[in-house]
């Protein structure tokens, strides 16, 4: 871990893996995640000549909470971080709630991202001609009631899922979002894999070290207006999503390859939410070639 102070007096945490001469790679991690959400595999990161950058949002981890960010906010913590590791040119990677931070990030940096990578992401929360809710989960569905109920109640219930949470993946990380989601084959066999496996173990606990707050933050900025425009977007991006998401729903995916300009599609039959290790640094390598 290492950390740098924002402008306002915050503190974010940062990890750096792989090659430190290669391409740069910064990875946002999901909701909830922290810095140690990445690819398992460091040697083979390195080989490939491929630098990860990953971060606390905050909140999450070590880093400070930043109350009532936005979607957009990390723009600023992402370019900090970037200019700590020494890099001008990236490119930038967000699955899950870190595909909306990554989209927020190539509309806010386009002279330093080089491409974007939103997979699974959500659309703007009321966006039109999407229902927003169609096939999502019974327990995400939840989640962001109670974000639309407040922060105060949000705040309660995450963090009694965050204590159930931790306590399943000390037991079986497999069982890190309990028995009660319809995931998809795929999925499970994800979750089953040792390598995600050892990353669970690690990432989970380390997310909620200080509290739920970067969680409650995240979907608190997901119901909220997101503080950029997607027309904005003029770099490379490429919207991935799979058609057995329950967590993610695929009209998210739909919607916002119909409404980033320019973007690539690549709509996965057989997948649900999760990525498997080899798609993952399939990714990663596709990513780290020059645009």
């Amino acid at each position: 871990m290492q950390t740098i102070e924002q402008a306002d007096g915050r503190r974010l945490a940062y990890a750096v893996w792989g090659d430190p001469a290669g391409f740069t790679v910064v990875v946002l991690h999901g909701t909830p995640g922290c810095r140690l959400n990445r690819y398992p595999d460091e040697r083979a990161l390195a080989a490939a000549g491929i630098r990860v950058v990953t971060y606390d949002r905050p909140g999450y981890g070590h880093s400070d909470r930043h109350p009532g960010r936005q979607v957009a906010s990390c723009v600023a913590d992402v370019a900090a971080i970037a200019d700590a590791v020494g890099v001008d040119r990236f490119a930038v990677s967000g699955a899950s709630g870190g595909g909306p931070h990554a989209l927020a990030v190539a509309a806010g940096l386009p002279d330093r991202v080089t491409r974007a990578l939103c997979s699974v992401g959500f659309a703007p929360y009321g966006a039109q001609g999407l229902d927003w809710y169609a096939g999502m989960d019974p327990e995400n569905v939840k989640e962001f009631g109670w974000a639309l109920a407040g922060e105060a109640e949000l705040h309660r219930e995450l963090t009694r899922e965050a204590a159930d949470m931790v306590a399943r993946v000390e037991h079986d990380p497999a069982r890190m979002l309990g028995d009660d989601w319809e995931l998809a084959e795929a999925d499970q066999a994800v979750l089953s894999d040792p390598l995600v496996q050892q990353v669970t173990r690690e990432a989970v606990p380390e997310s909620v070290a200080n509290g739920v707050w970067g969680w409650v933050d995240d979907d608190l900025a997901f119901v909220r207006p997101w503080g950029f425009e997607l027309a904005d977007i003029t770099v490379p991006v490429e919207i991935r999503y799979g058609l057995a998401d329950v967590l993610v729903p695929a009209g998210h995916g739909r919607w916002l390859s119909e409404h980033v300009p320019g973007a690539s599609v690549a709509v996965e039959a057989g997948s649900g939410h999760l990525a498997d290790p080899p798609t993952v640094f399939g990714l990663l390598r596709s990513l780290a070639t020059p645009a």
